[in-house]
C-alpha cells in the first residue's frame, strides 16, 4: 500500500518567528492607538514601527479593528490573571481591583490606549463600541456580585447598595487612571482605590497583595 503524502508540520521555530512578530505588531499598535487614538493611528505607522511593510501587516491582521479587538484582548487576558470575579469571598475580588490598579500602574501605554479609545468609542459606529458597552455590563455585574457577597457576610457598611458601589468603584478607577497619567505624581491609584473599599468594607486589608503581583508578574513575564 502506497503511503498518504505526510502534510508538512510547520517549524517550530518558524511558529515563534509568527508568534514573536505577533506580539511585536500588538505592542506596536498598543503604542500608536494611545498615541493617537483608534481613529488617527495608521496601520502604516504601526507597521513602519515593527519594521516591516503594510501588507505583511495585514497578513497577520487583515483588518484595522481585528487588530484593535486582539489588543483589547490582550489586556482582557492580563486583568483577568489578576482579577478572580468569581470567588466566593468578595473581599478577595475587590483586594484583586487593587492589585489590577497597582499593575495598571506599572503599562502606562495600556493605561493610555484604554482611556482613548474607551473615549472614542462612545461613539455607536466606533468599531470598539459595542465592546466597551458589553465591558462595562460585565464588569457592573461582576464588581456587584462581589459587593453582594461582601454584604451578606455581614461586612459591608450600612447604607451601601452593591450595585451602586458597583458604579462608583469602576467610575473611580478610571478616573484615576485619567488624573494619572496627567500627572502620575498626582494619586497612587492602588492606595486610593483601597482607602475607598476601606469606608465601605469592615476590616479591609490588602493581605497577601505583594504575593498576588509577584505571582501575576512570573506569569506574564
Amino acid at each position: 500500500m502506497t503511503d498518504r503524502p505526510r502534510t508538512p508540520r510547520r517549524q517550530r521555530g518558524e511558529y515563534a518567528k509568527s508568534e514573536g512578530t505577533r506580539q511585536a505588531i500588538l505592542d506596536a499598535a498598543l503604542e500608536v492607538f494611545a498615541e493617537a487614538g483608534y481613529r488617527s493611528g495608521s496601520l502604516r505607522e504601526i507597521a513602519q514601527r515593527v519594521g516591516m511593510s503594510e501588507a505583511g501587516l495585514l497578513h497577520h491582521f487583515p483588518r484595522k479593528s481585528a487588530l484593535l479587538q486582539a489588543v483589547l484582548d490582550h489586556r482582557d487576558e492580563l486583568a483577568r490573571a489578576i482579577v478572580d470575579f468569581e470567588d466566593d469571598d468578595g473581599v478577595e475580588t475587590l483586594r484583586n481591583l487593587v492589585a489590577l490598579a497597582r499593575h495598571n500602574a506599572s503599562v502606562p501605554g495600556v493605561v493610555e490606549l484604554y482611556c482613548a479609545v474607551s473615549a472614542e468609542a462612545t461613539a455607536p459606529d466606533h468599531p470598539a463600541h459595542d465592546y466597551f458597552r458589553r465591558r462595562y455590563e460585565e464588569v457592573r455585574t461582576s464588581v456587584g456580585r462581589a459587593f453582594e457577597r461582601i454584604a451578606a457576610a455581614g461586612r459591608l457598611a450600612p447604607g451601601v447598595n452593591p450595585g451602586r458601589a458597583a458604579v462608583s468603584t469602576i467610575a473611580l478607577m478610571d478616573g484615576l487612571q485619567v488624573q494619572w497619567l496627567l500627572d502620575p505624581t498626582s494619586t497612587d491609584m492602588a492606595e486610593a482605590l483601597a482607602e475607598y473599599f476601606r469606608a465601605m468594607v469592615r476590616g479591609f486589608d490588602l493581605t497577601a497583595l505583594e504575593d498576588l503581583l509577584d505571582a501575576v508578574a512570573d506569569g506574564t513575564s
